[in-house]
């Protein structure tokens, strides 16, 4: 985001004013949105969210028996949903081996 507030400010501001918006209409807990927003780190890869999402759910007491339980579940549901994505795309398989289906990759 340093870049888009060096060049783009006005983004930023707006991103900002979003936060501000959810946190006036959040209909749930403050636990249950770290959580939330832990899982949704761990699955977009971000690392300092993931560490701000894990100290703000320790912040409004969850343990980290917890969040363990959301890091598996998280990495549960991404190889069932990597597994069944996976099989579909090879589900042609042998038309594959066969050499009758092009991936339309530059070679």
């Amino acid at each position: 985001m340093r870049m888009l507030a060096e060049f783009f400010p006005e983004f930023n501001q707006l991103l900002d004013q979003m936060d501000e918006l959810y946190q006036q209409k959040r209909t749930i807990d403050e636990k249950t949105y770290q959580f939330i927003c832990f899982a949704l780190s761990i699955k977009a890869r971000s690392k300092p969210c993931v560490l701000k999402h894990f100290k703000g759910a320790l912040e409004e007491g969850a343990t980290v028996k917890e969040l363990s339980y959301i890091f598996a579940l998280v990495m549960r549901e991404a190889a069932g949903a990597d597994d069944c994505w996976t099989h579909d795309v090879l589900g042609d398989w042998k038309e594959i081996v066969a050499g009758n289906v092009d991936c339309g990759c530059p070679v």
